[in-house]
């Protein structure tokens, strides 16, 4: 197995500088490049070890900390082990960070991210696939209807408020996509009700979209992410199969 470098980088945006984590097989060989948005706490040892996998199975990857205008990662101190019921402190904070990342700069971010890969030379040419895991999944939908030509594919996982009544929901970009994509909702997550599962449902199918969404019964918001409470084990593996084999289909 090729070892995977992972390093440290600096990405310029409009608004300044975000740092991100860049992981890829050491094999000294562009590979298909896959951008990575994190969840709400940020990027950490978590995310970080989550693109290693990814790099492992032969892409190279990009995890941004898209809070980089309030300061470079960890923007909000974080415990070894993320519980916020029992730290509610933690989300009090994170949330209006969270709050003020509104699609309009969040896209443009995304513009420089995607340049910043394409100018890679550990990124294969052509479109990338993008993967986001609570708001990062929002990040990822609004991605894909963004920017359709540089986006092959998309996943979401446990995410949130993915299709409200909002006027910039990010469902109402379906009709812009031509990515495939997949998501995989928590049943148990209060930010993605059922109306709002099937209001996405609907939406994508109305579009044309090649797309599957799957609930994952008996998972909490965060399913995936082994650092915090919300861990659950056998929907992270089966996260896992989802992403990896849409990215065999996608290059």
């Amino acid at each position: 197995m090729t070892a995977v470098q992972g390093t440290a980088v600096d990405i310029p945006t409009g608004d300044g500088t975000a740092d991100a984590y860049l992981a890829h097989p050491g094999d000294g060989r562009p590979h298909p490049a896959v951008l990575l948005y994190m969840d709400a706490f940020g990027l950490r040892p978590q995310l970080t070890s989550m693109a290693d996998r990814l790099a492992e199975a032969g892409y190279t990857v990009l995890v941004p900390n898209v809070f980089y205008r309030h300061g470079r990662a960890p923007v909000v101190e974080l415990p070894e082990f993320i519980d916020p019921e029992a730290r509610p402190e933690i989300f009090e904070r994170i949330a209006p960070i969270m709050q003020a990342l509104t699609p309009e700069p969040a896209m443009r971010d995304a513009d420089a991210y995607l340049r910043w890969l394409a100018d890679s030379p550990e990124a294969a040419d052509g479109p990338i696939a993008v993967t986001g895991y609570c708001m990062g999944a929002r990040l990822a939908l609004l991605t894909a209807g963004t920017y359709p030509e540089r986006v092959a594919a998309a996943a979401g996982f446990h995410g949130g408020r993915l299709a409200t009544e909002a006027p910039d929901s990010p469902h109402l970009v379906a009709g812009n996509v031509t990515a495939e994509l997949y998501f995989g909702h928590a049943d148990q997550d209060p930010s993605l009700p059922v109306e709002q599962q099937e209001r996405l449902e609907e939406a994508l199918t109305a579009a044309g979209v090649r797309h599957t969404c799957e609930v994952y019964s008996g998972a909490r918001h965060g399913f995936t992410q082994a650092d915090t409470a919300s861990y659950d084990r056998a929907g992270d593996e089966r996260h896992w199969s989802a992403l990896l084999d849409l990215l065999k289909r996608t290059f």
